[in-house]
Protein backbone atom coordinates (compact mmCIF):
# COMPACT_ATOMS: atom_id res chain seq x y z
CA UNK A 1 0.00 0.00 0.00
CA UNK A 2 1.41 3.57 -0.67
CA UNK A 3 1.27 6.04 1.82
CA UNK A 4 -0.11 9.69 0.83
CA UNK A 5 2.23 12.65 1.67
CA UNK A 6 1.11 16.20 1.64
CA UNK A 7 4.00 18.64 1.03
CA UNK A 8 3.00 21.88 1.73
CA UNK A 9 4.51 25.75 1.90
CA UNK A 10 2.62 27.64 4.49
CA UNK A 11 2.12 30.87 5.84
CA UNK A 12 1.94 31.60 10.03
CA UNK A 13 -1.59 32.17 9.37
CA UNK A 14 -1.91 28.52 7.54
CA UNK A 15 -2.19 30.15 3.92
CA UNK A 16 -0.52 27.84 0.99
CA UNK A 17 -1.71 30.12 -2.03
CA UNK A 18 0.63 30.57 -4.60
CA UNK A 19 3.82 30.14 -2.79
CA UNK A 20 6.33 30.68 -6.32
CA UNK A 21 5.41 33.30 -8.28
CA UNK A 22 2.66 35.93 -8.91
CA UNK A 23 1.21 34.66 -11.95
CA UNK A 24 1.09 31.12 -10.13
CA UNK A 25 -2.42 31.60 -8.92
CA UNK A 26 -3.82 35.43 -8.14
CA UNK A 27 -7.51 33.79 -7.76
CA UNK A 28 -9.62 35.83 -5.14
CA UNK A 29 -7.47 39.04 -5.55
CA UNK A 30 -4.33 37.31 -3.96
CA UNK A 31 -1.64 39.91 -4.07
CA UNK A 32 0.90 38.11 -2.85
CA UNK A 33 2.34 35.35 -5.25
CA UNK A 34 5.77 34.83 -4.30
CA UNK A 35 5.76 35.02 -0.53
CA UNK A 36 8.02 31.87 -0.02
CA UNK A 37 11.06 32.72 -2.95
CA UNK A 38 12.72 35.48 -0.73
CA UNK A 39 13.46 32.38 2.35
CA UNK A 40 15.43 30.01 -0.44
CA UNK A 41 18.60 28.58 1.02
CA UNK A 42 20.64 25.56 1.01
CA UNK A 43 18.59 24.44 4.25
CA UNK A 44 15.52 24.52 2.09
CA UNK A 45 16.81 22.87 -0.85
CA UNK A 46 18.06 20.16 1.22
CA UNK A 47 14.56 19.94 2.94
CA UNK A 48 13.24 19.84 -0.47
CA UNK A 49 15.26 16.71 -1.78
CA UNK A 50 14.55 15.05 1.01
CA UNK A 51 11.04 14.77 0.32
CA UNK A 52 11.88 13.72 -3.17
CA UNK A 53 14.77 11.49 -2.04
CA UNK A 54 12.75 7.82 -1.65
CA UNK A 55 10.45 6.93 -4.97
CA UNK A 56 7.31 8.90 -5.47
CA UNK A 57 4.53 9.92 -7.61
CA UNK A 58 2.82 13.43 -7.66
CA UNK A 59 -0.78 13.51 -6.56
CA UNK A 60 -1.93 16.86 -7.79
CA UNK A 61 -5.25 18.84 -8.02
CA UNK A 62 -6.38 19.82 -11.85
CA UNK A 63 -5.04 23.86 -11.17
CA UNK A 64 -1.65 22.80 -9.37
CA UNK A 65 -1.07 20.06 -12.32
CA UNK A 66 -1.54 22.51 -14.89
CA UNK A 67 1.14 25.01 -13.04
CA UNK A 68 3.15 22.10 -13.31
CA UNK A 69 2.55 21.12 -16.85
CA UNK A 70 3.10 24.59 -18.06
CA UNK A 71 6.92 24.54 -16.36
CA UNK A 72 8.56 21.61 -15.68
CA UNK A 73 8.70 20.01 -19.18
CA UNK A 74 10.26 23.43 -20.48
CA UNK A 75 12.81 23.80 -17.37
CA UNK A 76 15.60 20.93 -17.96
CA UNK A 77 19.05 22.39 -18.49
CA UNK A 78 18.25 25.62 -16.57
CA UNK A 79 18.37 25.89 -13.06
CA UNK A 80 15.48 23.62 -12.20
CA UNK A 81 17.69 20.58 -14.19
CA UNK A 82 17.34 18.32 -11.26
CA UNK A 83 14.12 18.04 -10.31
CA UNK A 84 12.46 18.50 -14.18
CA UNK A 85 14.29 15.57 -15.11
CA UNK A 86 13.05 14.26 -11.77
CA UNK A 87 9.53 14.62 -12.20
CA UNK A 88 9.67 13.85 -15.89
CA UNK A 89 10.50 9.82 -15.21
CA UNK A 90 7.34 9.35 -12.53
CA UNK A 91 3.97 9.03 -12.64
CA UNK A 92 1.48 12.41 -12.45
CA UNK A 93 -1.60 11.47 -11.04
CA UNK A 94 -4.19 14.48 -11.25
CA UNK A 95 -7.82 14.55 -9.43
CA UNK A 96 -10.27 16.42 -11.54
CA UNK A 97 -13.86 15.41 -11.45
CA UNK A 98 -15.10 17.07 -15.14
CA UNK A 99 -12.22 15.71 -16.56
CA UNK A 100 -10.82 18.95 -18.16
CA UNK A 101 -7.66 19.24 -18.70
CA UNK A 102 -4.31 17.86 -20.43
CA UNK A 103 -3.07 14.94 -19.52
CA UNK A 104 -0.24 15.13 -22.40
CA UNK A 105 2.21 15.42 -19.90
CA UNK A 106 4.64 12.30 -20.03
CA UNK A 107 3.08 9.82 -16.93
CA UNK A 108 0.61 11.97 -16.21
CA UNK A 109 -2.55 9.85 -15.19
CA UNK A 110 -5.92 11.52 -15.02
CA UNK A 111 -8.49 10.75 -11.94
CA UNK A 112 -11.55 11.44 -11.73
CA UNK A 113 -13.01 11.09 -8.04
CA UNK A 114 -11.56 10.27 -4.12
CA UNK A 115 -12.46 6.72 -4.67
CA UNK A 116 -10.03 6.47 -7.59
CA UNK A 117 -7.30 7.83 -5.31
CA UNK A 118 -8.18 5.25 -2.41
CA UNK A 119 -8.05 2.57 -4.95
CA UNK A 120 -4.85 3.91 -5.80
CA UNK A 121 -3.67 4.24 -2.34
CA UNK A 122 -4.46 0.33 -1.68
CA UNK A 123 -1.96 -0.44 -4.40
CA UNK A 124 1.79 -0.96 -4.31
CA UNK A 125 4.14 1.21 -5.71
CA UNK A 126 5.88 4.70 -4.53
CA UNK A 127 5.11 6.93 -2.11
CA UNK A 128 2.24 9.85 -3.41
CA UNK A 129 3.63 13.48 -2.40
CA UNK A 130 1.26 16.62 -3.07
CA UNK A 131 2.47 20.04 -3.91
CA UNK A 132 -0.13 22.82 -3.77
CA UNK A 133 -3.40 21.38 -4.69
CA UNK A 134 -5.39 22.82 -1.63
CA UNK A 135 -8.87 21.64 -2.35
CA UNK A 136 -7.29 17.78 -2.66
CA UNK A 137 -5.68 18.53 0.34
CA UNK A 138 -8.84 19.15 1.90
CA UNK A 139 -10.74 16.05 0.55
CA UNK A 140 -7.28 13.87 1.31
CA UNK A 141 -7.75 15.33 5.08
CA UNK A 142 -11.28 15.17 5.10
CA UNK A 143 -11.64 11.41 4.11
CA UNK A 144 -8.80 10.16 6.59
CA UNK A 145 -6.12 9.18 3.45
CA UNK A 146 -3.07 11.42 4.72
CA UNK A 147 -0.33 9.40 6.36
CA UNK A 148 2.55 11.93 6.50
CA UNK A 149 2.49 15.96 6.49
CA UNK A 150 5.51 17.77 5.19
CA UNK A 151 5.66 21.60 6.34
CA UNK A 152 7.97 24.41 5.22
CA UNK A 153 6.40 27.23 7.61
CA UNK A 154 7.80 30.83 6.50
CA UNK A 155 7.35 33.36 8.97
CA UNK A 156 4.74 36.13 7.12
CA UNK A 157 1.14 36.36 8.03
CA UNK A 158 -0.72 37.33 4.32
CA UNK A 159 -3.87 37.30 5.83
CA UNK A 160 -6.15 35.94 3.36
CA UNK A 161 -5.62 33.05 0.88
CA UNK A 162 -6.10 29.44 -0.06
CA UNK A 163 -5.32 27.68 3.37
CA UNK A 164 -3.81 24.21 4.41
CA UNK A 165 -6.31 23.00 6.65
CA UNK A 166 -10.07 22.97 6.72
CA UNK A 167 -12.99 22.56 9.42
CA UNK A 168 -13.91 19.29 7.99
CA UNK A 169 -10.46 17.43 8.10
CA UNK A 170 -10.55 14.21 9.92
CA UNK A 171 -9.84 14.36 13.53
CA UNK A 172 -6.27 12.61 13.83
CA UNK A 173 -3.26 12.83 15.84
CA UNK A 174 0.27 13.01 14.25
CA UNK A 175 3.78 13.06 15.42
CA UNK A 176 7.01 15.40 14.86
CA UNK A 177 9.21 13.21 12.97
CA UNK A 178 12.29 15.62 12.47
CA UNK A 179 12.47 19.45 12.64
CA UNK A 180 14.65 21.58 11.16
CA UNK A 181 15.10 25.62 10.93
CA UNK A 182 16.53 27.58 7.96
CA UNK A 183 19.16 30.35 7.65
CA UNK A 184 16.42 32.55 6.88
CA UNK A 185 13.54 31.61 9.90
CA UNK A 186 11.28 29.02 8.01
CA UNK A 187 10.93 25.84 9.51
CA UNK A 188 10.95 22.58 8.23
CA UNK A 189 8.49 19.99 9.94
CA UNK A 190 7.89 16.55 8.81
CA UNK A 191 4.88 14.39 10.79
CA UNK A 192 3.56 11.29 11.02
CA UNK A 193 0.26 9.44 11.71
CA UNK A 194 0.13 9.11 15.33
CA UNK A 195 -3.64 7.47 16.10
CA UNK A 196 -6.53 9.03 17.96
CA UNK A 197 -6.21 12.22 19.33
CA UNK A 198 -5.64 11.86 23.35
CA UNK A 199 -7.46 14.63 25.55
CA UNK A 200 -6.68 15.31 29.03
CA UNK A 201 -8.63 17.72 31.30
CA UNK A 202 -6.97 20.60 33.46
CA UNK A 203 -10.23 21.96 35.28
CA UNK A 204 -10.26 21.50 39.20
CA UNK A 205 -11.45 18.55 40.55
CA UNK A 206 -14.46 20.21 41.82
CA UNK A 207 -15.74 23.09 39.43
CA UNK A 208 -15.98 26.57 41.25
CA UNK A 209 -19.33 28.70 41.64
CA UNK A 210 -17.92 31.05 39.05
CA UNK A 211 -16.69 27.56 36.56
CA UNK A 212 -20.38 25.83 36.96
CA UNK A 213 -21.95 29.59 36.16
CA UNK A 214 -19.65 30.13 32.93
CA UNK A 215 -20.27 26.27 32.17
CA UNK A 216 -23.94 26.88 32.35
CA UNK A 217 -23.66 30.07 30.07
CA UNK A 218 -21.76 28.55 27.28
CA UNK A 219 -24.57 25.77 27.52
CA UNK A 220 -27.57 28.82 26.74
CA UNK A 221 -25.09 30.38 24.20
CA UNK A 222 -24.47 27.18 22.55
Amino acid sequence: MRKIIVGAFVSLDGVMQAPGGPTEDPTRGFKYGGWVTPFFDRVFGEEVDRLFEEKFDLLLGRKTYEIFAAHWPYAEGGEDDVIAKLFKGIGKYVVSGSGDVDTSWRGSVLLRAIADVKRLKQEEGPNLVTQGSTELVHTLLANDLVDEIKTFTVPVVLGAGKKLFADRSAPRAYKLVRSRPSSTGMVIAHYARDGEIKIGDTALSTPSKAEAARQERMKREG
